[in-house]
């Protein structure tokens, strides 16, 4: 970033943001979300960026929020992975550059990829999908995704390939179809039966019939997910264990070793 304006001010043609200028529940742009907080949100760990105000970040299952997770969060094995977002400001989402949405659901239900979830509104009741790898949002409310591309909304009956497919709104589960000549042969029958290989969407899609509607997003490739509260080893990262500030390794005295790294300290 070269042409800078003098005064080390914002170059020419970007906009600057502050609590006041950033747009209230809505995209920044199509890469950022801003949450206009006024009490509580739920929010996939790594995914906010920034924030104003006074917000605390409580885990899933410490004590104080035990009711609002009992009343909106039930999903056991994806719970390490989300925290409550408490208090009021203007909280800013983001996941590597991919293309993010808001979505309204009104006495709905809707299951999607959990990679792909960032946050949604406690209005909404999270529950585990029985499809391995997705989360079911039911009720009233707002909530935010990303997608590796644009998303496009279709109608069943239609067969989607499994790495574009987000997920799918009032509408049944699918099932797996596998194309002919992907079972044709002994290892056609194996594949078959154990699931083993395939990948390709021409071979083995998601099959969608009934009434609803089905998200794809515009690419086959699946946002890469990330270990819980892992620090990425980059300069200027704490924690990073590259030797810097806090001692050996970038461990903060004590050594508080995994939960430091939990907490990405």
């Amino acid at each position: 970033m070269t042409s800078q304006t003098p005064h080390g001010s914002a170059p020419q043609d970007y906009q600057v943001f502050d609590a006041a200028t950033l747009p209230a529940n809505d995209n920044v742009n199509p890469y950022a979300f801003s949450v206009d907080l006024d009490g509580q949100w739920f929010l996939q760990k790594g995914k906010m960026i920034a924030y104003y105000g006074q917000i605390d970040f409580h885990g899933i299952g410490h004590g104080r929020l035990d009711r609002l997770v009992a009343g909106s969060f039930h999903s056991p094995l994806h719970a390490a992975d989300w925290v409550v977002a408490e208090g009021r400001g203007k909280l800013l989402l983001a996941d590597r550059a991919f293309d993010i949405n808001s979505f309204d659901l009104e006495e709905g239900n809707l299951t999607v990829r959990s990679g792909n979830l960032l946050a949604f509104d406690p209005a909404l009741s999270l529950k585990q999908s029985i499809i391995p790898g997705f989360l079911t949002l039911i009720g009233t409310g707002k909530f935010v995704a990303a997608s590796n591309g644009e998303v496009h909304f279709v109608e069943p009956p239609v067969r989607v390939d499994p790495q574009a497919l987000v997920g799918w709104a009032d509408c049944p589960s699918p099932c797996h179809h596998y194309d002919h000549q992907y079972m044709r042969g002994v290892m056609g029958g194996v594949r078959a039966m154990t699931g083993l290989g395939g990948a390709s969407g021409e071979e083995h899609q998601f099959e969608f019939v009934g009434a609803g509607t089905v998200l794809i997003q515009s690419t086959e490739m699946l946002l890469e997910d990330r270990a819980t509260g892992q620090v990425p080893h980059q300069a200027g990262v704490p924690g990073d264990g590259s030797g810097g500030a806090g001692g050996p390794g970038g461990q903060l005295p004590g050594q508080l070793g995994g939960l430091q790294r939990r907490l990405g300290l």
